[in-house]
């Protein structure tokens, strides 16, 4: 196995982390990750070893996510978010009615908003990363991702700026 390859596997996990809280949806979530790999290892000749790998990897998955939803969008392929399927993991029972409250409140954020939250919540990512994966400005990271926090809090019925920690807290 070469360097490119071990290093592209060790992201598997991450991808599919990122790719399920994305699509909602564990077959989609599984294309998605494929997709990127394919497209990764397609175009290895552009990725510099020494720079961020994890970063052009989300960026290709976040690039192929999005052209999936345009192609759908175009074909007129929809899922209505109400039958989107619960996550996966089965915590205890409080913990997962929070977790089913916070998907559900993720699902009506917009596409943007949700993808920062996710990518510097889930994920870990700097906001540079972000910015870098996403293509636009740290500005603007920060931007959807105050939006975004904010209104998650509104949506879980949160007080606002509330100190506790988890994925609105994350930075």
């Amino acid at each position: 196995m070469n360097d490119f390859a071990r290093l592209l596997e060790e992201q598997i996990p991450r991808l599919r982390r990122y790719a399920r809280a994305l699509t909602r949806d564990a077959i989609r979530a599984d294309d998605l990750v494929q997709s990127s790999l394919v497209r990764a290892i397609a175009k290895q000749h552009l990725w510099e070893e020494g720079t961020n790998l994890r970063a052009w990897l989300f960026t290709i998955m976040h690039n192929q996510h999005v052209n999936h939803v345009r192609s759908s969008i175009r074909e007129g392929v929809t899922v209505d978010l109400e039958d989107a399927p619960a996550m996966t993991a089965e915590p205890v029972a409080t913990t997962r009615q929070e977790l089913r409250d916070l998907e559900r409140a993720l699902a009506k954020l917009p596409t943007e908003q949700r993808e920062v939250i996710l990518l510097v919540g889930l994920e870990g990512m700097a906001y540079e990363e972000v910015a870098e994966v996403l293509g636009v400005p740290v500005g603007t990271v920060r931007s959807r991702l105050s939006r975004g926090r904010d209104a998650l809090r509104q949506l879980m019925g949160m007080p606002e700026k509330s100190h506790g920690s988890g994925v609105l807290h994350a930075a």
